[in-house]
């Protein structure tokens, strides 16, 4: 599997199966190398991969996140293998450990210490049994990784990490715990409006089911917020710091930052800046598609030589400087 720089994160669930597919094929025709899905109390994020999978060719399809407690480790395992043998090693699996209240009040599960419960899952998965035909090439699979031990886990019993709603400086911190060789794929919200109260009140709506969740709160806290900064549907550094917004050339600079830092992969979730439409209805296509033109854009007037060493793929006419190397694609 081939991850490019650039992926999409995008709330599918309201569009009907015939128009989700449409928009995964437009995604993969603009260009974007991922789509990112995720699963909450709507489609299942691994059937509706099959789906997406059938109706691209070259698109990876990941989830973000397959909820551990949705399936056991057994049936997330067999699911991993299936997709991608069907799709030609097309899925990666991003699975996480969800948060207390939707496992508990909605789920009907027990929640008790996150790594404690990945940790077991994941050797689970290790020796759980398959007798149906394997994909010719290994499967990747990446955790939601917050803070350093769910990060140190990703390292050692994953191909990486998939944070969500982080810092720039704590994909640098993720990056340190993963060290150089695991893939880093950082979600980042980006929203078109320049005006600054406008773009903070999107951003606070946005933001506000997740000042709700402990999981999410605990990863600012060690980022270096505080109550004051929780308050009030979040402080102005707050929702600045994890809301890109203003023109194309600041969305495309925040992620050139995220690459900077040391991710390998961004997936971009594209925010209305009509306040009365929000991510659950739908994604922000228009924007999705000017982002992918003002990264061209960027690329060509040589803005890639800025990034970090990777593995994955330079755009062709690009070139990257490594320690020791120049390299022309």
């Amino acid at each position: 599997m081939k991850m490019g720089r650039l992926g999409v994160w995008a709330q599918v669930d309201c569009m009907t199966a015939s128009a989700e597919a449409e928009f995964a094929r437009d995604v993969e025709q603009w260009g974007y190398s991922a789509l990112w899905t995720p699963e909450a109390m709507g489609r299942d994020v691994l059937v509706n991969s099959g789906w997406l999978l059938a109706n691209t060719r070259k698109l990876v399809i990941a989830s973000g996140i397959a909820n551990i407690f949705a399936r056991d480790a057994m049936a997330m395992a067999a699911a991993r293998v299936q997709l991608n043998e069907q799709s030609g090693g097309r899925l990666l699996l991003g699975m996480g450990i969800s948060h207390a209240p939707i496992v508990i009040a909605i789920r009907g599960h027990i929640y008790e210490k996150p790594v404690t419960t990945m940790r077991t899952y994941v050797e689970a998965m290790a020796h759980a049994e398959y007798s149906s035909p394997r994909p010719s090439d290994s499967t990747l699979t990446v955790i939601a990784a917050l803070g350093p031990k769910m990060l140190a886990l990703a390292r050692d019993f994953a191909d990486g990490a998939h944070p969500y709603d982080t810092t720039v400086a704590q994909t640098a911190a993720a990056r340190a715990v993963l060290g150089p060789n695991k893939l880093l794929c950082v979600e980042q919200k980006v929203l078109l409006e320049t005006n600054a109260a406008s773009a903070r009140e999107v951003a606070r709506a946005y933001l506000r089911p997740y000042l709700r969740l402990s999981n999410y709160v605990n990863s600012w806290r060690r980022a270096g917020f505080d109550d004051g900064d929780f308050a009030d549907n979040g402080s102005n550094r707050l929702v600045g710091t994890l809301v890109a917004w203003g023109d194309e050339d600041a969305l495309v600079g925040r992620i050139r930052e995220r690459w900077q830092a040391g991710a390998d992969h961004i997936c971009i979730q594209a925010l209305h800046a009509d306040q009365s439409k929000s991510t659950f209805d739908g994604p922000n296509i228009d924007l999705i598609q000017r982002l992918r033109r003002s990264h061209v854009r960027a690329t060509r007037r040589g803005e890639c030589r800025m990034l970090p060493r990777t593995a994955v793929p330079v755009p062709r006419g690009c070139t990257r400087v490594t320690a020791g190397a120049t390299t022309d694609v």
